[in-house]
């Protein structure tokens, strides 16, 4: 009898040693914890499109492999009118168009650069798009007078613009009359006149060659392409 009182002390004794682990852990408690996977940083869309590259597995611990750096695209080459990529001109007839406006255009002033393989003379207006007529003459005269204008080269070009106009409302010119350009072909351009509402200027050039004309818009302007 007593040994089984003795048996049944112990047990309510054993019991009470099991549970005391579940009202707090002793400082020698070790607790095992499954390490989770380490999270994934959110993926970066890089600013051009390459090729994605999957990184090699590190060990645990290693510092992270620094990413190459993405190279810049090479920008592409765009053609604009300032740069024209466009063949020299080979035709010579003559060029006319007829407009009427309402309101002629005012002719602002007169720009040139040498390209490849020709000559660009760009006639700048203010207003809505006018008439012209580009042809080849024998020698630069005045409007409204018919003095021939005292300049030297090997051909010219003449355009005339109407209806338009090359003055201010005060009567002062917009552009100077003549101007020496230094170009392979196109020598200078002169006005020749500003006279009943039709504005004239010649190209003054070292020989005749092909040419093409253009009208260009955002700003108006008219454009002469002179062979080599």
């Amino acid at each position: 009898m007593r040994s089984t009182a003795v048996a049944a002390a112990l047990v309510p004794l054993a019991l009470l040693t099991a549970c005391g682990g579940q009202s707090g852990a002793s400082p020698e408690t070790t607790v095992s914890v499954t390490p989770s996977a380490p999270p994934q940083e959110s993926p970066v869309t890089p600013m051009t499109p390459v090729t994605p590259v999957t990184p090699e597995p590190t060990a645990p611990g290693a510092p992270s492999p620094i990413p190459s750096p993405i190279p810049s695209p090479i920008p592409s080459r765009r053609h604009t009118a300032a740069t024209p990529d466009l063949p020299p001109p080979s035709g010579t007839g003559q060029v006319e168009v007829k407009r009427s406006p309402q309101r002629p255009p005012l002719v602002k002033g007169v720009r040139f650069a040498a390209h490849q393989g020709f000559d660009r003379v760009v006639v700048d207006l203010q207003g809505p798009p006018t008439g012209y007529q580009v042809r080849w003459v024998t020698q630069l005269l005045q409007d409204g007078s018919g003095d021939p204008v005292e300049v030297k080269g090997g051909a010219y070009l003449q355009v005339a613009l109407t209806p338009a106009s090359a003055h201010t409302e005060d009567g002062k010119p917009t552009w100077q009359r003549i101007q020496k350009s230094g170009l392979p072909n196109v020598r200078g351009v002169v006005r020749t006149g500003d006279f009943e509402g039709t504005v004239t200027l010649g190209l003054v050039l070292g020989h005749r060659a092909g040419f093409r004309v253009d009208e260009q818009t955002a700003p108006y302007r008219l454009v002469i392409d002179v062979a080599h």
